[in-house]
């Protein structure tokens, strides 16, 4: 939200005000028994005991729940706002540092000499000036010893800010200092609070880029960008996201003999935050949220892999998905029509035609219309699905089916759920429903115990007929609004949080049902602590090339907000897809984290797509098999050390500045840069950083070895061939013997 106009002005009804001193810091201890530092900031100067009066703060709390991060908690009044937390995953080893200089004060405690509170972790440090002045400091320390400015939070950045439109902040019959922060505003009105928010606002250099938030669309680079963090069911094709992170990586590459600096800023608040990136505050990115306090935290480190990782361990860590999940995943698609003849046909036809298959997906229409979610197989379609997941399992696939967290008013379960209490309600407490996806649909409310038990009682059944894992749809369209949750969560809170909670409660069951090592989800929404449930895909893509780029920014941007893995619908979901799309999209498909046909009206079998479809999908999926002995190890280690396996060319050139812009290329793991090819003629630009590049896939009469002093080049390419290259002194291992992805065996 923007709250000025222009540089100078606030926007009109909008009151702010700002810390414009510490008077006072202290050390404490914190509830983890660590020391907190602990200061309280006014909104004016202090000059006399008067001053004291009529005037409002702001308590400043900052501590360290790991090394190199700080926590910061901004708050105005002390309020539950019964927003729920997001699980976080401390490290209480830090040994935070609180100093204090408390300046030379004289006998009335006003400051004359301007003193300092600090709190250190590791080499992180945040400062905060005492009595006269205020500007807070995050500093790092660096390679080689020298304390850097990371960002700063300057005067008037901070603030508590009412939108007077909606409320008085005073009761009318006051008058005086405090009547007139109404700006002589007469509101004639009984005395209402009014619409509260809390900001802050972090500095950025002119040469820093932001990346991050989430599943983003738009520009991977966010610099200027204006961005809601809100889960909602808007496509691929606009502002809105599936998987919101109010998460930002920021990134300023070295120049010179000087290193470059690296941070992240998570905003710890479950409702909506709105965030302006250089878009209101050229210089600066802010975030703001309704209500009356601000948590965040700064990760520091060395390198964009430190920075993600802490990030990552601290909301939860990763999961390492089974070896097979990496093979190749094959849909029914969602409108089709299909029954077990279809699939058959379809799972042979690729084993005729030389094709390995891992995962068989049955999508939403394995349930009988109208009655999402019964878990009952459509016995129309599927009179022997036991029989039918048997004969797949002998096929030596593995089965997934579609669900998602609600329930049609036409399902047999509709009436169990509403009389024990398992949706989400109105205030008035009858159940929250509408006719959006399923006439009727109610919600489960996962913040009820009984009702997550239930839900899995009902996905266990199906674990017990041999479906081995399951494609976690939707948890977007969740009511904000005269809504009531089992545990009295704020519904405000709890929109972004339900999905963590619905694929929280998927997973446990796989992996009490299946074992650590196997649980697998194909989910499309996330919040905070969202990779700790692998696989996300990438949602409702459109049948263009366009959407193939925007599909390709939004999993970078995704896997710089704490995220291991990621996946994307092959050939696009909405439309029917062109031959020559479909098979470059199965190139990038195929060189993605985890890779899965799937469409909307249309079958995505590749025959339908031409004779050189079945080649082009026959030789990536055996390319991909062949790299399990690099691809499996590489994903083992980006859970371990909390990196994306795939990820963005500048994780590995942090000193190119080139590469910081890239998006339309980026790394398989530590060696292997893929280039995919966006148009139907197979041009391609892209860009390879100074060293030896040797070819994996080529057209004939190319090199195979490319050498570049960090050079654009420009190819064409046959539907066979795209740029995909092994980075000089790195193994790329392959395995030309293994015949499906769940065959690879450390």
């Amino acid at each position: 939200m923007k709250f000025t106009d222009g540089f100078w002005l606030n926007k009109e009804n909008f009151v702010t005000r700002n810390p414009s001193e510490v008077y006072q810091a202290k050390k404490i201890q914190g509830e983890n028994g660590q020391p907190e530092l602990e200061a309280y900031a006014t909104f004016k100067r202090i000059t006399q005991r008067g001053d004291t009066l009529n005037v409002g703060n702001i308590k400043i709390n900052a501590w360290a729940p790991m090394d190199g991060v700080i926590g910061v908690k901004l708050t105005h009044f002390d309020v539950d706002d019964k927003n729920p937390l997001y699980p976080l995953y401390s490290d209480w080893q830090a040994q935070a540092q609180v100093e204090i200089d408390p300046g030379e004060v004289d006998g009335q405690g006003v400051g004359v000499r301007t003193g300092s509170a600090k709190i250190k972790s590791g080499k992180l440090e945040f400062q905060i000036p005492l009595h006269g002045g205020y500007r807070a400091t995050f500093n790092w320390t660096d390679k080689k010893g020298n304390q850097r400015e990371l960002t700063a939070s300057e005067y008037k950045s901070q603030a508590s800010i009412d939108d007077i439109s909606t409320g008085s902040m005073y009761p009318e019959s006051v008058s005086g200092a405090q009547g007139n922060l109404l700006e002589g505003r007469q509101t004639g009105m009984k005395f209402q609070r009014p619409t509260h928010y809390m900001r802050e606002m972090l500095n950025i250099d002119p040469d820093t880029k932001i990346y991050g938030t989430g599943e983003r669309f738009t520009p991977f680079v966010k610099n200027g960008q204006s961005l809601r963090i809100i889960n909602m069911d808007g496509g691929t094709g606009s502002e809105q996201s599936y998987k919101n992170i109010p998460f930002y990586l920021a990134c300023k590459p070295g120049l010179g003999d000087s290193d470059g600096l690296y941070y992240g800023v998570f905003i710890n608040e479950s409702q909506p935050i709105d965030l302006e990136i250089a878009s209101e505050n050229v210089d600066r990115v802010q975030f703001s949220t309704e209500g009356e306090s601000l948590e965040y935290y700064i990760f520091a480190g060395d390198s964009v892999k430190e920075v993600l990782g802490k990030f990552n361990k601290f909301t939860g860590g990763g999961a390492l998905p089974p070896a097979w999940t990496f093979g190749l995943w094959l849909s029914t698609s969602f409108c089709t029509d299909y029954k077990e003849e279809t699939v058959m046909k379809f799972i042979d036809g690729m084993f005729d035609r030389g094709i390995p298959l891992d995962v068989f997906h049955f999508d939403c229409f394995w349930m009988e219309g109208f009655e999402w979610c019964n878990f009952i197989w459509d016995k129309e379609s599927f009179p022997d699905p036991k029989g039918l997941i048997q004969r797949l399992h002998d096929k030596g696939l593995k089965v997934c089916v579609w669900i998602n967290p609600y329930i049609g008013q036409k399902s047999p379960l509709f009436k169990v759920g509403k009389d024990n209490g398992y949706f989400i309600k109105h205030k008035d407490d009858s159940v929250w429903q509408w006719d959006l996806w399923q006439a009727g649909n109610a919600i489960v409310d996962f913040t009820n115990p009984e009702a997550v038990q239930w839900y899995q009682s009902l996905l266990k059944r199906l674990i017990d007929m041999g479906v081995d894992c399951f494609k976690t749809d939707f948890g977007e369209r969740i009511p904000m609004h005269d809504a009531k949750f089992f545990d009295g969560s704020n519904p405000e809170g709890a929109h972004n949080f339900y999905t963590g909670i619905y694929n929280k409660a998927v997973f446990d069951l796989l992996k009490q049902e299946k074992g650590e090592g196997e649980a697998v989800l194909f989910a499309r929404s996330a919040t905070v602590g969202g990779q700790q449930f692998p696989v996300h895909w990438g949602g409702d893509n459109v049948s263009k090339y366009i959407s193939m780029a925007d599909t390709l920014r939004g999993g970078l941007s995704l896997l710089l907000s704490g995220f291991n893995f990621w996946s994307h619908d092959i050939g696009g979901f909405e439309d029917e897809t062109a031959d020559d799309l479909y098979k470059r999209w199965t190139q990038f498909g195929l060189l993605s984290s985890h890779s899965r046909y799937h469409g909307n009206i249309q079958y995505r079998v590749p025959w339908l797509f031409g004779d050189e479809a079945v080649e082009v999908t026959k030789k990536f999926t055996k390319l991909k098999i062949s790299l399990m002995p690099y691809l499996y190890p590489q994903a083992k280690k980006a859970v371990q050390e909390g990196i994306p396996l795939m990820r963005p060319v500048f994780m590995e050139f942090p000193n190119d500045p080139t590469t910081y812009t890239l998006d339309l290329e980026y790394m398989l793991g530590d060696a292997i840069l893929v280039a995919p090819v966006f148009n139907k003629e197979g041009v391609v630009r892209f860009y390879l950083p100074k060293g030896k590049w040797t070819r994996l896939v080529k057209d004939e009469g190319m090199d195979d070895v490319v050498e570049s002093n960090g050079e654009w080049f420009e190819e064409t390419h046959s539907f066979l061939s795209l740029p995909v290259f092994k980075r000089e002194g790195y193994d790329v291992p392959q395995d030309l013997t293994l015949q499906r992805a769940g065959d690879y065996q450390e």
